[in-house]
């Protein structure tokens, strides 16, 4: 069938021509609606500029074909063959490409977005600047792929071969990289933010100044990947292999990282503002310093001998406990952990509930935060369901105030940045008391309760393992005949007794994980 027998038939309203033959055939600029051209053959075919808008190429061969701004949306190419075929600026937009092949194809701002291209074959093809938004990608082979500047925004390459793909500068931004095997490829400058990378295969990647904030790195494979540069704010890399790998002034603020194995890696320069170091393997690390301050300026830079390096990644969660010099009754349990609940809806620092532990004559809460900067800010929010609650948060204020005196009586502008953000954080936490306070029903409950009323032990543990005694009740751990006794005029006397912890423990504390001094 010749070229004017085709256009005389379609005339006519015939619509299909499946296993037609037009090998060779100039098709260029013609425009075909519904038509059926299954199992057709179009190898080295002219078709530049054709339209074939939803119409059946299903099974059909087109190698070598010249398809160059052709439009073909929202046609059926399942099993199709493009091996070396130009489609530049070609309109695929909506199409059904499952399981076809684009071996070495030509696709330079080819117009994929939102067609389905699951298990297909893209091996060596040239998708330079190409539009792939929230296109199904699941299990295709990508291998040695160019796809530089490209568009995979929100697009699913779940389990999909990348592996010595080049996406430089490429946006894949919400994008579904689960368990992807991404080996030896190029994501230099690209736009990962959001994108899900749980249980990819990324050795020997290149991700330097790649953009992955929020990312879900979880259990993800970094082995000799270079991260250079990268910005991870607030990353999962819960459980990920980062052995041997380069984070080099890499950003790494709020990250989530426990049960990270970062042997032998690199992180001279890394931002670590607001991340936990707990539960971490670091054998082998290297790192001469760290940027801990809040806007990753170097205003408060930490430096490392090599023992102080393995103290700085061996820390501790930092914690909070609340002892009350009372056994947890029934009641009190149930109302505290309602009030605990209430809490955290203003407050998401407490979130995860705290452990408990009960014993015959004590009770213990102890809250994990994640972070030093929140610890007093956070203490001063968990005493809040007992009568305790205002001189410990007075005792709490005190302690910031001391802080900053001494910060502007010695000049020491570090320790003066971190107590006016201290400061900053307890009025934000007493604004919240407030709301709390005039919103919630369950601390009417809870202030009647003996077990509210007992006397209690505020200490807080930073991430090196160094407690402060906030505040230590003068009759916490004597016995009263009738505990109904105690009242909240009993215990506004009390505040005399209390000695203040001293100076020197105040810095010491502090300086632990907020490195005052030079």
């Amino acid at each position: 069938m010749n070229i004017e027998e085709l256009l005389e038939k379609y005339a006519m309203g015939v619509l299909d021509f499946r296993g037609a033959n037009f090998a060779e055939a100039n098709l260029s600029g013609i425009k075909l609606t519904r038509v059926n051209f299954s199992e057709a053959n179009f190898s080295v075919a002219n078709m530049s500029g054709i339209t074939l808008v939803d119409s059946n190429l299903s099974y059909a061969r087109l190698n070598v074909a010249r398809l160059s701004g052709a439009t073909l949306a929202g046609s059926i190419l399942n099993n199709c063959s493009f091996n070396v075929a130009n489609l530049m600026r070609a309109d695929m937009s909506r199409t059904q490409l499952r399981n076809c092949s684009f071996i070495r194809a030509e696709l330079i701002r080819t117009d994929f977005s939102r067609a389905d291209m699951s298990e297909t074959n893209l091996n060596s093809a040239d998708l330079r600047e190409a539009n792939l938004q929230q296109t199904n990608l699941r299990h295709v082979n990508l291998s040695d792929a160019n796809l530089r500047g490209a568009n995979l925004r929100e697009a699913n390459l779940e389990i999909a071969n990348l592996s010595g793909s080049d996406l430089t500068a490429t946006d894949m931004s919400g994008v579904n990289l689960r368990d992807a095997e991404m080996r030896q490829t190029n994501l230099c400058m690209t736009n990962l933010s959001g994108a899900d990378l749980s249980g990819a295969n990324l050795r020997w990647a290149d991700l330097r100044g790649a953009n992955l904030i929020w990312a879900d790195l979880s259990g993800a494979k970094l082995s000799g990947a270079n991260l250079q540069g990268a910005d991870l704010t607030n990353a999962n890399l819960s459980n990920t292999s980062l052995v041997h790998t380069n984070l080099t002034q890499s950003k790494l603020v709020k990250v989530e990282w426990m049960g990270a194995d970062l042997t032998g890696a690199t992180l001279t320069g890394a931002k670590l503002y607001g991340t936990s170091r707990f539960g971490l393997t670091i054998e082998g690390i290297k790192c001469d310093w760290v940027d801990i301050s809040p806007a990753g300026d170097r205003t408060i830079i930490q430096n490392f001998s090599e023992d102080e390096l393995k103290d700085f990644f061996n820390a501790t969660p930092p914690t909070i406990r609340i002892v009350i010099d009372s056994p947890l009754e029934y009641e009190a349990n149930f109302v505290i952990a309602g009030t605990y609940y209430q809490i955290a809806q203003e407050y998401p620092i407490l979130i995860q509930p705290p452990s408990v532990e009960s014993g015959s004559r004590k009770t213990a809460y102890t809250f994990r935060v994640e972070s030093d900067e929140v610890l007093l800010p956070t203490a001063f929010m968990t005493i809040l369901p007992f009568q305790d609650a205002r001189i410990t948060q007075k005792i709490i204020y005190k302690i910031v105030d001391i802080m900053c005196k001494e910060a502007i009586a010695t000049k020491n502008a570090r320790l003066l940045a971190l107590s006016q953000k201290l400061m900053l954080l307890i009025e934000e936490v007493m604004n919240k008391l407030n709301i709390i306070k005039s919103t919630k029903k369950n601390f009417e409950v809870g202030a009647k309760l003996n077990f509210a009323k007992a006397p209690t032990k505020t200490i807080i543990t930073n991430s090196s393992a160094q407690s402060l005694i906030v505040y230590d009740h003068p009759n916490f751990g004597k016995r009263f005949v009738n505990r109904n006794i105690i009242n909240s005029e009993e215990y506004s006397n009390e505040e005399s007794e209390y000695i203040m912890p001293s100076l020197n423990m105040i810095l010491d504390f502090v300086e632990n994980f907020y490195v005052i001094n030079t």
